[in-house]
């Protein structure tokens, strides 16, 4: 039995004692979650240091806060989410008990990135454990440092039969692929979103797919040219341009070009110094084969800013490229890096057909005065998520679901969307053995009498309103006492 084999037999063995199933052990287990992250949070940024170059402050902003916030969120609130959910009955159900009865899926495998990798990793870990649910915790390998943070304190601190932790590259994960779970949740891209999709598929596994894509940034002349490139700007650079949701590439009019240059290389400025690479804030690509892939992406393109880099250091400066065309080798795939491309379009006629012509993205964004303008890019566009006149700020909502469409990803989570996308909702309903003669218009020989009263039932009784409905079920209470009597005599 391999290590990956040994850790779901345990996982599925401990869930099945249905440990994981009370309110207050899946409480015990996020309070620990959080206990951890007060507890190690220099163990935690070290290693971040190492891995991505990200200062303290940065891991707290980034990673550790949302998490903790999403934590006590979740606690507080996870006895309605768990609860019975009425739902709307029709007259043949009115006096049954019908609701949705949320109830563990059994045991999750969760692969996680390494761009945040424990803002991706524990966040669907908080849903699984709120579900009731196992998990198996698969750390991205890319980041090295933090995997093997994750695999010594996560056991330390919550059920390490529960949730396991299994560290290690493809053939680990492949390993983990064979084996049997009841949801897989992966973020990273769509290339091994496909591959996963087809491992899952074999046993009927249902997935969610956190991916990514080429997320637009359409700046519309008609507002504050500086404010949008300050933001346009920060939700670029941060994390080195290696986030899932960062602008992909600007879309503007030919006659705002220069001075979007201007406004990025002045925000760029106050943000991370004139030297970005001596700056704390300002972090590193994650390695070397990244560093070759985004370097090669600048060959056919003209650098209006940036451009410095150190491949030792893995070190790309904050790069602005002008006039891009959309067959430069910038445009084929998602940069995850901090080059940011700007194309000219004659207006938001033409920004929505481009947007259009490529796959749907995880994120959009434009930056306008004008809610016409931004509600057309709305309502003519397809994507994960959509912000007007900001960037990356819609998954820091918990209210809000964060995922994808099409290409960019499948189901979502946050929040109450976490519990329900790793939850089973079960349809129930709780009948009496009584009132046998209401159920006479279903039973056989069928009638044109008994057909009428189906469709008045099922079609007509739901414009009644409640008052309406109640005294239907009265005149069908006595019909069918009627009928029961005369069945009975």
């Amino acid at each position: 039995m391999s290590r990956e084999q040994q850790a779901v037999a345990r996982a599925r063995k401990a869930f099945n004692t249905g440990r994981s199933k009370p309110l207050e052990y899946r409480i015990i287990q996020l309070k620990n979650l959080k206990r951890m992250f007060y507890e190690k949070q220099k163990m935690i940024s070290d290693a971040i240091k190492k891995d991505l170059n990200k200062s303290v402050e940065v891991t707290q902003l980034h990673e550790t806060l949302g998490i903790e916030s999403e934590i006590d969120l979740t606690i507080r609130k996870l006895k309605d989410w768990a609860a019975p959910r009425p739902v709307e009955k029709n007259l043949l159900t009115m006096s049954d008990t019908v609701y949705v009865h949320p109830e563990p899926l059994g045991v999750v495998l969760i692969i996680g990135a390494w761009n945040y990798p424990w803002a991706v990793t524990v966040g669907p870990l908080i849903g699984a454990i709120a579900a009731g649910n196992a998990a198996v915790v698969k750390p991205s390998e890319v980041c090295v440092h933090t995997a093997k943070v994750m695999e010594d304190l996560l056991p330390i601190y919550i059920d390490k039969e529960l949730y396991p932790v299994v560290t290690g590259g493809v053939p680990e994960t492949q390993e983990l692929l064979r084996q049997r779970f009841d949801h897989i949740f992966y973020t990273g891209n769509s290339m091994v979103g496909k591959l996963i999709m087809e491992a899952a598929a074999k046993n009927l596994t249902p997935v969610t797919l956190e991916l990514g894509g080429k997320s637009p940034c359409y700046i519309d002349k008609n507002c504050d040219i500086t404010i949008a490139c300050r933001r346009t700007a920060w939700g670029k650079y941060t994390n080195c341009g290696q986030t899932c949701i960062a602008p992909d590439y600007i879309l503007c009019e030919p006659s705002m070009q220069d001075r979007i240059i201007e406004e990025i290389k002045k925000a760029l400025k106050e943000f991370y110094t004139d030297n970005p690479k001596t700056c704390a804030d300002y972090g590193r690509i994650i390695n070397q084969r990244h560093f070759k892939r985004i370097i090669n992406m600048l060959d056919d393109c003209t650098i209006a800013a940036g451009g410095e880099n150190d491949e030792a250091n893995c070190y790309i400066a904050p790069t602005l490229l002008r006039d891009v065309k959309p067959e430069a080798k910038v445009m084929q795939e998602e940069i995850f890096g901090p080059l940011l491309p700007i194309i000219t379009v004659s207006g938001v006629d033409e920004a929505i057909e481009f947007i259009n012509k490529g796959e749907k993205p995880l994120a959009l964004y434009v930056f306008s005065s004008d809610n016409k303008v931004i509600d057309r890019i709305r309502d003519e566009t397809s994507s994960g998520g959509f912000v007007a006149n900001d960037c990356l700020v819609h998954y820091s909502i918990s209210s809000l679901p964060f995922g994808g469409v099409g290409n960019s990803g499948m189901g979502c989570y946050h929040g109450k969307y976490s519990f329900d996308q790793l939850s089973h909702l079960r349809g129930c309903l709780i009948k009496k053995l009584n009132m046998e003669g209401v159920n006479n218009v279903r039973y056989p020989p069928h009638t044109p009498k008994k057909l009428s009263w189906a469709r008045f039932i099922l079609l007509k009784s739901s414009s009644l309103g409640w008052i309406g409905r109640m005294a239907m079920l009265a005149i069908l209470v006595v019909v069918a006492a009627v009928a029961l009597q005369r069945y009975l005599h």
